[in-house]
This record gives C-alpha cells, structure tokens and sequence, in this order.
C-alpha cells in the first residue's frame, strides 16, 4: 500500500503547473535555472528520479540515499531536512485531529443513543435536523463564521496562532519546559475554534450511524430479555445495545482520519496554525515536489496504521468475532 502510495504521489506531483526551479531563484537565468535542475536530480529521467527517491540500492545514482534508508529529502528552497519539518509540524496536526474526533465522538455518541431511544418523536427529529445543518456547513465557511464572531466581535478567543501543547514535547525536546510553565491555559484556547470547525460535520456523521445501528439493536431479543429481567434503561443503552451498535461507528471514525486530515489543510491556513497542512499549502504553491512528497507519505503510514488498530478492536468490542476467530 505504502510502496504504491509513493508511485501514485511522485506521479502526480509532477503533473503540478510550473517549474521548482522558478520558485526558487525567479529571477535567474535559464542556465542557472538548467543548473540547478542538475544538482537537484530533476533532469534525469522519471523512472530514474523515482529510484534515487526510494534509495534502492542497486539502481539508485551514486552517492544518493532515500526512503529505504530512511531520508525524507530535503527542501529545495532553503535545503532544510524535511524530517525537522516534520518534528515541528506533524504533532501540531496530530492534536487538532485527536482532539476534533475526541470532541465529536463525546457529542455524537449520546446524541445519538438518545435519538435512537427517542426514535420518530420530537426529540429524534430535532436532534436530526440539527444534524443535518451541520453536516450542510462546509469548514471553511464555519471556520470564517467563527473566527469573525467569536474571535473579531466578541474577542472570547484567538483567530490565529499555536501555542505548543503536550504532543511536541515527544517530538521536539526542547519543548519540554513548556509543561511546567502553565502551557494548557494558552493551548487550549488556541485549538477550541480550529477544533469546533473540524468537529462540527463528524457529529452529525457519527451521531447518524450510531442511531441508525442502535435502533436495530434495540429489536434484538437480548436486549428484549434484558428489560424483561428489569435491568435499568442507561445500563441497557450504554452497556448491552452500545457496544455491538458500535462498529460500524469505528469503521467510520478510522476512514475519517483522512476526512479530517483534509479539513486540517484549510482549517490550519485559516486559523494561522503551523501544522502540516500549512506546510502542505506551502509545499504546493512553491512545486516543492520531495518535501511534498514525503508528507503524503506520512499521511498514508498514519493512515494504514489507524485503519489497523480500528480492526484489532473490532475483536475487543464484538464477541462474537474473538469466538468466530477462537474457534477457526
């Protein structure tokens, strides 16, 4: 997946309008420019670009190293390593995705067991409905709602900027003061309104599915003898009908990892946050074509990775998989 992954992306990359080495010297002159596509290995053949980019040993140009030797490139422009651009950037993305789905799965999953309780009254209506709204809003146009109301007019909190939160310090030390230095105050009100904005869709998403799934668990004949055994109505919800009306909620959230690694790009560039999907917007707009590169890479590992422990807990949250499983 991954090996195709890095194909896929080297291919398309280049089929981006314009050339890098006008973004980097705009002003010099074609043999300059003829140059520097040498020294940066853009006049060698497709096949042989793609080569020296994954560093195979036996076929790679003399001297050049790449994936496989664990060498993300480095940036044209100004020769920085792409790995301490990762270091600073990665973790700040990583928040505003682990805190938008932990925020729209604490709001989607009792929305929707009691949508699902409440089926066709007024209450599952209107839990829909505003469902629906949500879902309607496109991110960039509630990033700019927010950020001009709750931000500009009434100044509650901040429109742009990042302050470093408990994630960096795991990829840049140096970082790691900032924990005993009331870091969570300033962080947290940094990340509310780019959070908000990425979470808003997923709840409508999440809080859909899990309905869907939980009124037909509702029927199940268990959970008819767990009220005829006079168990509690929030003990039956949360503990018999939750639990197997959650898989297709986890199957989702994983595949939506990418959904929100996507807002984050335009999330990130509204609100000024630093994160990866700044350098993404970055990278495209300067034709930085390795540095671009080896971020989508790095997307696609996250990516797979999710998708892989979203499938290790399918056996922890359904039963009847660890018995199929136990008994094959």
């Amino acid at each position: 997946m991954l090996l195709l992954v890095t194909f896929f992306t080297f291919s398309l990359v280049r089929l981006l309008p314009g050339d890098p080495t006008e973004t980097i010297i705009p002003f010099g002159t074609d043999q300059q420019r003829a140059q520097l596509s040498k020294d940066l290995g853009l006049d060698k053949p497709f096949l042989q670009q793609y080569v020296n980019y994954l560093g195979v040993p036996v076929l790679k140009s003399e001297g050049t190293s790449g994936l496989l030797q664990g060498e993300l490139g480095r940036k044209y422009a100004t020769n920085q390593p792409v790995s301490d651009l990762l270091n600073q950037s990665l973790p700040i993305s990583l928040q505003l995705v682990i805190y938008a789905q932990f925020l729209a799965l604490a709001i989607a999953i009792p929305l929707g067991v009691l949508a699902a309780y409440r089926s066709g009254t007024r209450t599952d209506r209107a839990i829909n409905t505003t469902a629906f709204a949500f879902l309607a809003i496109p991110n960039f146009v509630l990033a700019l709602v927010l950020s001009y109301f709750v931000g500009a007019r009434l100044k509650w909190l901040p429109t742009a900027g990042y302050q470093p939160g408990w994630l960096d310090q795991f990829f840049d030390p140096d970082r790691g003061s900032m924990i005993f230095s009331g870091w969570e105050d300033n962080h947290i009100r940094y990340m509310i309104l780019p959070v908000i904005t990425l979470a808003v869709g997923q709840i409508a998403i999440y809080m859909r599915l899990l309905r869907s799934d939980m009124i037909a668990t509702l029927q199940e004949n268990f959970i008819t003898m767990a009220k005829a055994k006079g168990v509690p109505n929030r003990r039956i919800l949360f503990r018999h009908a939750l639990r197997p009306s959650s898989l297709t909620l986890l199957t989702v959230a994983g595949l939506n990892i990418g959904t929100l690694i996507g807002g984050a790009i335009v999330v990130e560039v509204i609100f000024g946050i630093p994160g990866l999907g700044t350098q993404i917007a970055v990278a495209i707009s300067a034709r930085e074509y390795v540095e671009l590169q080896s971020y989508i890479l790095v997307l696609a590992f996250l990516f797979v990775m999710i998708n892989f422990v979203v499938d290790f807990l399918y056996i922890v949250l359904d039963p009847r998989i660890r018995r199929a499983r136990a008994a094959a």
